[in-house]
């Protein structure tokens, strides 16, 4: 399996797709620093987690670096995935990769962890980017718990985005044209992050419990509860769908790291299962496929 995961890497750091996607996370973070600068620069910080701010302080129109990150993990994710069997299996390649002495299971595997491994890396590079460059900005060193913090906010990204390219890869699995495996990704995407969540949603809740409720079966929602929780410790429990009103009677001290963990362990969880259970039906259902040459 070791083979084809380097193969996998291979074609994905040498496609004009994954330079396109490396673009994009470069001009993300420029675009981070530049909100950040914005932001912090009219703003007296004397206490609490100054390093962190980097990571969510918007500027005058450019959102921070976690409202980019909720909006382009997916899409990185998806991109990823969607044609991850699919393709080999139209271009003929995929039945003569297992004509080889090679299990089954190892290529969906491997085309799989490589994805894991080229998201991580662009997760890395964005946050390594934003906090040296944020460092000579800002000139305050970030703490032990702020580094921590950090590393469990790159963990939380990479597992969202391997939600979406297990989706991605589960519809690669289910359809055998590429277009519309893309195109049903696409959509799923759209219609949690946007319609259900802006629209359905609000229609149909009539009190803060069922909206909060409804709102988290939605992984956008899950995710951007977590990273709330995880980025901005003084935020307490529902995260970003707290009430206006709620907030005035919040007392505003930092959660510590380890109520923090407490409170994001559903949506880490729910995350991480949902990541399962996509994976786990495309494995079982491509083993279960008929392959023949074409």
């Amino acid at each position: 399996m070791i083979t084809i995961i380097r193969k996998e890497l291979a074609d994905y750091f040498t496609s004009i797709r994954i330079f396109i996607l490396f673009l994009l996370v470069l001009l993300a973070s420029a675009a981070a620093l530049y909100a950040s600068y914005q932001g912090i620069r009219g703003i007296e910080i004397t206490t609490g987690f100054v390093f962190l701010r980097l990571f969510t302080t918007s500027g005058d129109v450019i959102p921070s670096l976690v409202t980019f990150t909720a909006l382009f993990v997916p899409i990185i994710g998806i991109a990823l995935g969607f044609d991850a069997i699919n393709s080999e299996r139209s271009g003929g390649t995929l039945s003569r990769l297992l004509s080889q002495p090679v299990y089954r299971d190892n290529v969906i595997n491997a085309k799989f962890l490589a994805g894991i491994v080229t998201l991580s890396i662009m997760m890395a590079v964005t946050i390594l980017i934003v906090a040296g460059y944020g460092l000579r900005m800002i000139g305050v060193p970030p703490s032990a718990e702020e580094i921590i913090r950090l590393f469990l906010y790159l963990a939380l990204t990479i597992v969202y985005g391997a939600f979406w390219m297990g989706l991605a890869i589960l519809f690669s699995v289910l359809f055998r044209r590429i277009a519309t495996s893309l195109l049903s990704s696409l959509a799923l995407w759209l219609f949690f992050g946007f319609f259900y969540v802006n629209l359905i949603v609000p229609a149909i809740a009539k009190t803060t419990e069922i909206f909060l409720l409804l709102q988290r079966f939605s992984p956008n929602t899950l995710f951007q509860e977590a990273t709330t929780v995880l980025l901005l410790p003084q935020w307490r429990g529902a995260g970003i769908l707290t009430a206006g009103e709620e907030i005035a009677y919040m007392l505003l001290n930092p959660l510590s790291l380890g109520q923090s963990m407490l409170i994001i362990w559903p949506q880490l969880t729910s995350l991480i299962s949902l990541t399962v259970v996509c994976f786990a039906i495309s494995y079982v259902l491509f083993m279960r496929q008929e392959i023949r040459p074409t």
